[in-house]
């Protein structure tokens, strides 16, 4: 078995990063309403994160942001004119819509894509499904130009297999790999894929939660599995627990993380937790199975949300043991601060923390687990990925320039009408597809 790696593709945060609240039921994005942002700050914060990984002697791989403002968008709801003229209108009749064509979003690649790794697959392929994101105007604008990038990306028909977003109706709302992991001995051998969904579209008998939607259905993680052609036996679908989400948990990826053998979440994480626990253990096989549960009178799902302690990554090292990624915000609260010390101190895989400041990121609600898309790849699919997307000292060096050169340092919600913004956007993404080998992606070039 050639040795198989699991890379971290993190999301190149887009030059039009702006704080407009569009997200609710993300508490974070709210609650930073109309703040001033600073983009090249932003941009910056996450290429530090991801230098650091390659470091750290992880493979580490780049996505592009998407064209912003979507002046295509925009002209699809009926505004017409030079693209300064849909700018002005759109700013003046539907100014939250103008915020929501412009937003940054794709920044949190957790929710570009469904992967599941070749050796889980029936044709062992690695098979990729763009999230919908149908539950957020702003998000579903995405997947047909996150689509292109991920072939640009992983283009060779050998190797990778490309889906179509699933249908864009509620019923099947997908949400991508921030309510999916994996779990495995190795990453080379066939391993758990772990789905979890908010709520049943078609059954309104079952529980969902009151206040806020939940973004994912049970219906779409069915039918991504059935798409990947995945083995019933090593396929886990669980429930959320409905009164999390209540309280801030939008996605699965801000109460649980998973990693090879490894479950660190919230006791309050899942619907049935317990037999979620059966469930898990037994697709797994093994004995060495991990589950780390945080109680709730450790750690109260309130201050998980504010923190994003669970919104970490989990890395393995070459010795067998993980290090977990939090944003600095985890060191602001004492109570988590002085948890992961003890965390690391215990009998468990899990023996290092690293902390980035993320700040621009968590305002806008999201933490590292949000910045990054995993994607599990034997020697030949590694081989067969775009290398030009793939951080080394050089590439960081480039875009850190790139940043600096056609980046700003302040943006306010009134700015997305500016159109010269649009054309330091488009002129930005027009020379990072050269940069990257991307081709054309984007509409302006196509």
């Amino acid at each position: 078995m050639s040795k198989t790696v699991e890379a971290n593709f993190d999301g190149l945060v887009g030059p039009t990063h702006n704080y407009a609240g569009l997200s609710v039921g993300n508490i974070a994005s709210t609650n930073n309403q109309s703040a001033p942002s600073n983009p090249k700050k932003a941009a910056l914060q996450g290429l530090t994160k991801m230098k650091s990984l390659h470091d750290m002697g992880l493979v580490q791989g780049v996505l592009a942001p998407q064209e912003r403002p979507d002046v295509h968008s925009l002209r699809a709801l009926g505004f017409t004119g030079s693209d300064a003229d849909v700018l002005s209108k759109a700013a003046e009749e539907v100014p939250f819509v103008l915020a929501s064509c412009a937003s940054a979003s794709s920044m949190w690649t957790a929710n570009a894509a469904t992967v599941s790794p070749s050796a889980d697959t029936a044709d062992n392929k690695v098979h990729f499904t763009p999230a919908n994101l149908c539950s957020k105007f702003h998000r579903s604008i995405e997947h047909e130009t996150t689509g292109r990038i991920l072939k640009g990306v992983f283009g060779s028909e050998d190797h990778f297999s490309h889906h179509p977003a699933l249908l864009s109706t509620a019923h099947f709302g997908d949400e991508g790999a921030a309510n999916h992991t994996r779990f495995c001995h190795q990453y080379g051998e066939q391993g758990v894929e772990f789905f979890v969904y908010g709520q049943h579209a078609f059954d309104s008998s079952k529980p969902k939660p009151e206040k806020f939607p939940a973004r994912q259905t049970f219906e779409a993680s069915q039918a991504i599995a059935r798409r990947h052609g995945l083995s019933e036996s090593k396929t886990v679908f669980a429930q959320q627990n409905p009164n999390v989400i209540d309280q801030g948990v939008f996605h699965n990826d801000v109460i649980a993380v998973g990693n090879r053998n490894v479950l660190f979440c919230h006791e309050q994480a899942f619907l049935n937790q317990a037999e979620v626990y059966t469930n898990l253990k037994q697709a797994y096989g093994k004995d060495d199975f991990c589950i780390i549960e945080v109680p709730e009178s450790k750690i109260r799902v309130e201050t998980a949300v504010k923190s994003y302690l669970f919104n970490s990554q989990l890395l393995s090292n070459p010795d067998g043991s993980m290090t977990i990624v939090v944003p600095s915000d985890c060191l602001s609260d004492q109570q988590v601060e002085k948890y992961l010390d003890k965390l690391v101190a215990a009998d468990n895989p899990i023996n290092e923390v690293k902390v980035f400041d993320l700040r621009q990121s968590m305002n806008n609600g999201g933490g590292p687990a949000c910045l990054r898309l995993r994607v599990a790849l034997n020697q030949a699919e590694l081989a067969a990925t775009n290398s030009s997307c793939l951080i080394d000292d050089q590439l960081f060096t480039t875009l850190n320039q790139w940043v600096e050169k056609h980046y700003r340092d302040r943006l306010i919600e009134a700015d997305l009408a500016d159109p010269q913004l649009l054309i330091e956007s488009r002129t930005a993404l027009d020379e990072l597809t050269q940069i990257l080998k991307l081709g054309s992606i984007y509409q302006f070039q196509i």
